[in-house]
């Protein structure tokens, strides 16, 4: 079988017909059997749903209509299993599953409930059926499915992915928490509703300092790891789609980090990916950090750690509720333009600013039966300048800095990068 797939989608306005790039990334795209991008925008009409109390960083909606402007690069499969899942708050979540499943294209990892947001969703191809499985680790808590009882109904959201979080510090350090705490009585409300029984208790050998929790370690480290639920949940799919498809593709939505670097795949998300592999998944595409992250073959499988993004267009915002505006220090009345503006530094910050979020690649693979035989990456740009029909559209790159950044920082995986004569990237494992 044969597979592409792009990044993140911030798409906020429809693509002229005929623009300069999309011949040469078409048939490219189109070689695949299956074709995935994560779609990362809320579909609805202005003034159709209100606006949450939170987002994912921006509001992000657009017209439904983009999703014809869409398919014509040959996608068949995506997600829309990420952080502006709910920008739009359950209105603008729902008009979105709406229109995506009047699309045709296959998607997974959102639904009416957690088991619809869970399952594996199917394409049909000539050569093979494909199970699609999405996840997303960075979420607002109310965006996560609820699950249906006999009497309740389930809530719409997205599949999920809860991460248990700590600090571990020293002796000397975790004894100097504890008495901040105790000095503070910061955790003292918390202590009464947990005595009181409506508070989980505290796990043996944890401290708090409000949110966070501690426990003594041999060094300093945040510690970010996968709730065992939830990945129950995830390789239980798998395990389902193998009984009903030839491949399983898992894609995951995930910003977190490891040190300091936003190109490094937190030490969770390298576990997430080998997990779902062992539990019989044959590729795990990433997105989420909009730049580049390491390539990965793993038991002869891709992992794509972040394939950077396919459009960015997050200076087409056309509106915005009065929390973007308040949290800027703006009355709600005052335009777009200086909210972005305000926000950006005078667009001087940002990701709109940084030519890494840009860059990407767009991966062609193939297999015999599940395991990978031949990998291949198209390097593409998208464009920062020139009208503003044009800002953030994807076209092919020759830039051979795309090819260094990637081959530098995959080589520590194992993955070996040699740039071709006709531009294109061939990986080795």
């Amino acid at each position: 079988m044969k597979f592409t797939a792009a990044g993140d989608m911030i798409i906020q306005r429809r693509i002229y017909e005929g623009y300069e790039g999309f011949n040469e990334l078409a048939p490219f795209i189109g070689q695949g059997d299956a074709r995935f991008f994560n779609l990362e925008t809320t579909l609805n009409y202005e003034g159709e749903t209100c606006a949450s109390q939170f987002s994912g960083g921006t509001y992000i909606r657009t017209y439904p209509e983009i999703l014809d402007d869409i398919k014509p690069f040959g996608f068949n499969m995506t997600s829309f299993n990420n952080n502006h899942a709910l920008d739009f708050s359950y209105g603008g979540f729902l008009k979105t599953l709406e229109c995506v499943n009047e699309s045709g294209l296959v998607h997974a990892g959102c639904g009416n409930n957690l088991a619809e947001a869970a399952a594996p969703r199917y394409l049909e191809t000539p050569n093979g059926r494909v199970a699609l499985i999405a996840v997303n680790t960075n979420f607002d808590p109310s965006m996560m499915a609820g699950e249906q009882t006999g009497r309740v109904p389930g809530r719409p959201g997205v599949n999920g992915m809860r991460l248990n979080k700590h600090v571990e510090l020293p002796q000397a350090d975790f004894e100097h928490i504890q008495r901040i705490a105790k000095l503070t009585n910061i955790n003292a409300a918390k202590e009464i509703t947990r005595k009181e029984g409506y508070y989980p208790e505290l796990k043996e050998g944890f401290c708090e300092l409000g949110e966070l929790q501690f426990k003594v370690g041999d060094e300093y480290k945040f510690v970010q790891a996968l709730n065992e639920t939830d990945m129950a949940r995830v390789e239980k799919a798998i395990y389902e789609a193998q009984f009903q498809a030839d491949y399983i593709m898992v894609s995951v939505h995930s910003h977190q980090l490891e040190g300091d670097a936003k190109e490094n795949p937190s030490a969770f998300l390298k576990d997430f990916a080998h997990r779902c592999i062992d539990a019989g998944a044959h590729a795990v595409v990433g997105h989420g950090p909009h730049l580049l992250r390491p390539i990965e073959v793993y038991k002869d499988c891709p992992i794509f750690y972040s394939l950077g993004d396919f459009v960015l267009q997050l200076y087409s915002v056309e509106l915005a509720p009065a929390e973007f505006f308040a949290k800027y220090n703006l009355p709600a009345d005052e335009t777009v333009h200086a909210l972005l503006k305000k926000r950006s530094k005078n667009f001087t910050v940002g990701l709109m600013t940084d030519p890494r979020m840009f860059r990407a690649v767009i991966p062609y693979w193939e297999t015999d039966g599940t395991k990978m035989t031949k990998l291949v990456l198209m390097p593409i740009e998208m464009k920062m300048d020139g009208h503003k029909s044009e800002n953030g559209l994807p076209r092919r790159s020759y830039n051979p800095e795309i090819y260094e950044y990637l081959k530098n920082m995959s080589e520590p995986y194992g993955t070996k990068l040699t740039l071709r004569d006709d531009g294109l990237i061939e990986c080795e494992w």
